[in-house]
Formats: structure tokens, C-alpha cells, sequence
């Protein structure tokens, strides 16, 4: 098995390497959260290590001074509180209590599988932890982190028997050791409750082994044999379910501006049939159009003049001319220059309402004025 530092290493940069690649997506946590969790914690077998004045007296004995200690599933639970800053990206303290019982033991003075085992381990935790979401992919969130902090691990009552029975030892005490660990989840947001998310996550806790005391005696008489140390590991693999709260969501983003109104640069000036003078709603007009023109710093004015189909195609052609010549004049003396204007006569060739030849329609009776 690899030295305690060299798993803490490669615990760590494993954890770290998704946060390297991870590609940054939008609508991330902003502000902050709370989440729990809870689920499975699974424990491996423990290498036990003794030391002191038990392991002299068992060697002495003719016994190692190593062994191993077994545990079945058992619980784990957190709880913590975060920020998320927006980018993907989130820092939270994490509260943590895991708890496995002892069933089995092995090595130590003569341990059998079957030597009375008994017992539990509970660890207490804080630590901090630095979380990256990796997307959103659908309905799904996947994120991952790493996390550092302090646990205190709690050997209550465990036992083996060994020596036929000859020689117990009890573990019952407890030590704070430095820990750490890898996480990797998926989030499930919930469409109907917002900032609620249903989480699933992997997490690897590991510490540096904890100095316990631990005794040896008779269990006939409880007479103490040795007294000393032991040192086991304490690496937890963790399933857990659980659900994450944004305390603040994003603002709904502000409304859109409203458009601004798009200024008139067209505008129709009617004449009544076989007519070329003005009548006071198309002065009216014309005025419009040379006021706009000023806004909006127009630098040609284009002026066409038309006419229905009830005359002759040379007539209407001499006719859409006048009409347009009179409202270029009126523009002038409104102040407009008249090296700006542009003015064309195009007869009966563009109808705005198509109609038979010798039609008379008002609304073809017209010049057009187009600000550019």
C-alpha cells in the first residue's frame, strides 16, 4: 500500500484535474447556498499499526504488532453552507459525520475473523471546500472538488480477541488528524421549485492516521497486559443523495428597452383628379416632411410624382411632372434647399392600387417624398 503522504497527493491532484479543464458555462450559482446530503459510507479494511510498550510486549510474545480491523456499510451525512460566484465556481464549509461498525478483525496477537469483534468508528468533520460546476447538459449539472480541513476520528469500544481467547484488546479513544477529499455529483435543478436542486454525488474522505490508545488485558480476569498506541487508517468512500438551496437567485434579467420609435422618412401627398394644386391636408404633409427632413439631417429628398390611368399615357406623364414640381416647391419655401431634392415623374407606370386602363383611383393620384 502507497505511504499515507503519497495518497494525500495523488488524492488531491486527481480531484484537481477536472477543475483545470472544465469548460465555464453560463447561468452558474450566484451568492449564497445551503445544501445536506446523506447516504452509504463504506470503509476499507484499516492496516493497524501498534506502538509503545503493547507492541514490545507482543513481540516479545512472539506476535506481530500489525493488523487489520474490518468494517460493514455504514452512514454518512453533511451539511453545509456556500457561495457560488456566478462563474461556476463555489467555496462552502462543510459539516460531516460518518459512522461504520466493526466486523471483523485480524493479526494482532492471534486476531481471528471470528474473535469477538465488536465495536464502531465515527469520524467528525469540518472542512472547506472548492467546488466547479462543469456545465448545464440538459437537466443535469455534473460538478466536482476538492476539500481540506480537520476530523476527528472516534474508535468507540472496538474489540478482538485473540490467543484463544486469552488476550484482549480495546480501543476506545479519539484524535483530530488532518483530512481531505474528492467529490463528484450531479445536480438536478427542479423547474418547479427555483434555486432547489436534487444532488447525487461520490465523495472520498481520507485523514492522517489518528494516535488512539489502546489496551490489552485478560478477559477472565480484565487484569491489563500491555498498554500503547495504535494507528489505523481511515479512508471513506461515500453515496449520497441530498439537496442544494440558492439562498439569493439572479434577478429576473430587466425588461428590454423599448424601441425606439422608428422616425418617418416616407410620406404621400394625394391630389384630387386631374389636379396638381394642394389642398390644405397635403400642405399639411409637406410640412411633416420638411420637419422630419431637419431632424434628421437628411441630405437628399427624393420627390415622384404619379397619376391614375384615366388619361392618356403622355397626359399623366405631363401631369405626375406638375404634381411633383408643386410639392418641390412648397418643400423650398418650407426651407428646404433645392439642390437636395431629387424630383421624378413617373406617370401611370407605378400604380400603388393596380386598376384597368382609364381607371380613376384616388389613391394612385399622388406624389411620394422619400427622406435619404
Amino acid at each position: 500500500m502507497l505511504p499515507t503522504h503519497h495518497r494525500l497527493r495523488l488524492a488531491l491532484a486527481l480531484a484537481a484535474a477536472p477543475l483545470a479543464a472544465a469548460p465555464v458555462a453560463a447561468q452558474f450559482p450566484q451568492g449564497p447556498y445551503i445544501a445536506g446530503g446523506a447516504g452509504m459510507n463504506l470503509v476499507p479494511d484499516s492496516d493497524l499499526n501498534l506502538g509503545g510498550a503493547a507492541a514490545l510486549g507482543l513481540g516479545r510474545a512472539g506476535y506481530g504488532s500489525s493488523g487489520t480491523v474490518g468494517f460493514g456499510p455504514g452512514f454518512a451525512g453533511v451539511l453545509s453552507l456556500g457561495w457560488g460566484f456566478g462563474n461556476g465556481l463555489r467555496a462552502e464549509i462543510e459539516g460531516s459525520w460518518r459512522s461504520n461498525e466493526v466486523d471483523g478483525t485480524s493479526g494482532v496477537a492471534g486476531w481471528a475473523r471470528n474473535g469477538d469483534p465488536g465495536g464502531r468508528q465515527e469520524s467528525w468533520g469540518v472542512m472547506g471546500n472548492l467546488m466547479l460546476d462543469l456545465g448545464v447538459f440538459g437537466p443535469v449539472v455534473p460538478y466536482v472538488g476538492i476539500g481540506a480541513g480537520y476530523v476527528v476520528t472516534d474508535w468507540a469500544g472496538v474489540r478482538g480477541v485473540g490467543q484463544n481467547g486469552a488476550l484482549r484488546m480495546t480501543i476506545d479513544d479519539s484524535d483530530g488528524r488532518f483530512a481531505y477529499q474528492g467529490i463528484a455529483g450531479l445536480a438536478f435543478p427542479l423547474e418547479f421549485a427555483p434555486g432547489l436542486s436534487v444532488t447525487a454525488e461520490y465523495r472520498f474522505l481520507g485523514t492522517l492516521q489518528p494516535r488512539l490508545h489502546a489496551r490489552f488485558d485478560n478477559p477472565t480476569t480484565g487484569a491489563t497486559v500491555a498498554t500503547g498506541t495504535a494507528e489505523p487508517d481511515n479512508y471513506n468512500h461515500s453515496l449520497m443523495l441530498g439537496l442544494r438551496y440558492a439562498l439569493s437567485r439572479p434577478s429576473a434579467p430587466a425588461p428590454a428597452p423599448a424601441a425606439a420609435p422608428v422616425a418617418q422618412r416616407s410620406f404621400l401627398v394625394f391630389f384630387d383628379w386631374n389636379r396638381a394644386d394642394l389642398t390644405d391636408r397635403a400642405r399639411q404633409i409637406i410640412a411633416e416632411a420638411a420637419q422630419q427632413a431637419r431632424t434628421q439631417r437628411s441630405t437628399r429628398i427624393e420627390v415622384a410624382g404619379h397619376a391614375d390611368r384615366s388619361g392618356t399615357v403622355q397626359y399623366n406623364q405631363a401631369l405626375s411632372r406638375r404634381r411633383a414640381e408643386t410639392v418641390a416647391a412648397e418643400l423650398v419655401r418650407l426651407g428646404i434647399a433645392r439642390e437636395e431634392l431629387s424630383v421624378t415623374a413617373l406617370g401611370e407606370t407605378q400604380p400603388l392600387v393596380p386598376t384597368a386602363d382609364g381607371a380613376r383611383e384616388p389613391q394612385n393620384r399622388r406624389v411620394e417624398i422619400v427622406l435619404r
